[in-house]
């Protein structure tokens, strides 16, 4: 017992003298206002047997002039700092202190910056209702050099308790929240952002808006492009509905863009209605398109807000008939004069139609199908008559 006691007594003032710092930096860790100045002082622990006339100081591994020292006693020196700019990082910049070898004494992080200004461009949209996702932009220059805070948070407008929004974003996404269940319909929310820092604290202006006027859907399903027959200049796109709303009433709309597969180029065709389906004409023979298909729900349960489109599907590739295929397919060696004038007169049909029924409109389709058909008995009604022309 008594050889224990001895032994705890010689290691105690080793455990206290590991506990003693070597110096001290005051203030330690200041959060500032950029612009401002700043004295610090690192005071030197007797123990160390070291003066303060020996010390230099660093601001994130660059050593500071020694014009900015003051020598206050033999064992403390300051820094005085003018004009701070903004915090080079999240975590603070590192202002030490250190002993003439290099040896590192004590060290305190600035936190320079500027407090939040009030959040702006707040908006939300819900897929297919069920859901509510929301971003903004900070305002002002938008940096504030310092950790700041940022929470979304809402409550139904004539009841219910302010609640806040827990999934945010990351990296670019950062200043986004996703609300993923107990979605309120028909009734108004309100929402809004704070930001907060050491420095401040900020908040956005209060947007009001109902689920339903802010839906989104998942893109269109199933898109698949096909040719018609052998028309070398002509696609067919088809699509499904989105499955997620067949349970609400509302109307939607279509839009179709396609690119040639060497090109970064979108022809966006606007006007496809509610259709599900599309033909796309003017094309070139021979050619691989990529199409993609979007959709806008127009009017949800009676909304009178424009609907937010989905984003694009994934792209379908499909290919045109090519000019050359056709020719040395046909039991014809050589194309008759007939057919000549025949995919003659189709292009300029069809150029006609780009000028006067451009897209998707059933009146385009309609026109050719009939000039088709009328085509087809001209062309049947010349050939009885020829022989007799002959004769």
């Amino acid at each position: 017992m008594i050889s224990f006691m001895v032994l705890l007594l010689l290691l105690v003032p080793h455990v206290l003298l590991s506990a003693t710092h070597v110096a001290v930096i005051s203030p330690q860790d200041p959060v500032l206002r950029i612009g401002s100045s700043l004295t610090a002082t690192c005071t030197l622990s007797p123990e160390l047997g070291l003066h303060a006339s020996r010390l230099y100081w660093t601001l994130n591994g660059v050593r500071l002039s020694s014009s900015t020292y003051s020598l206050l006693s033999s064992d403390t020196l300051s820094v005085t700092l003018h004009s701070l700019k903004g915090s080079q990082q999240q975590s603070g910049d590192n202002l030490v202190c250190h002993a003439a070898d290099g040896r590192v004494l004590a060290g305190s992080c600035l936190h320079v910056g500027m407090p939040p200004e009030k959040p702006v461009n707040l908006t939300c949209w819900s897929r297919n209702s069920k859901d509510l996702s929301c971003r903004w932009s900070v305002g002002g220059l938008g940096e504030t050099h310092i950790p700041t805070k940022y929470t979304l948070k809402y409550k139904l407008r004539w009841h219910g308790r302010e609640q806040e929004c827990e999934n945010y974003g990351a990296g670019r996404q950062r200043y986004s929240c996703y609300i993923q269940r107990n979605i309120a319909l028909f009734t108004p929310y309100e929402i809004w952002v704070e930001a907060t820092n050491q420095l401040g604290s900020a908040t956005s202006e209060v947007t009001t808006l109902d689920i339903l006027d802010v839906v989104t859907t998942d893109p269109p399903a199933n898109v698949q492009v096909s040719r018609v027959g052998d028309l070398e200049d002509q696609l067919t796109v088809r699509w499904a509905s989105p499955p997620e709303l067949k349970d609400i009433l509302f109307k939607a709309k279509y839009q179709i863009r396609y690119r040639l597969e060497d090109s970064a180029d979108w022809k966006v065709v606007d006007d496809v209605g509610n259709l599900t389906s599309c033909r796309l004409a003017g094309l070139q023979p021979g050619t691989v398109y990529f199409v993609q298909v979007r959709c806008n729900p127009v009017g949800i349960f009676g909304s009178r807000k424009a609907g937010i489109w989905s984003d694009w599907s994934h792209p379908t590739a499909a290919s045109t008939p090519s000019s050359e295929r056709l020719q040395t397919g046909s039991c014809d060696p050589k194309p008759s004069e007939q057919n000549s004038t025949l995919r003659r007169e189709l292009k300029q049909f069809f150029g006609w139609v780009r000028k006067h029924a451009y897209g998707c409109s059933g009146m385009s389709i309609k026109l050719y199908d009939q000039w088709r058909v009328w085509l087809q008995k001209s062309q049947k009604t010349r050939n009885q008559i020829l022989p007799d022309d002959n004769s």
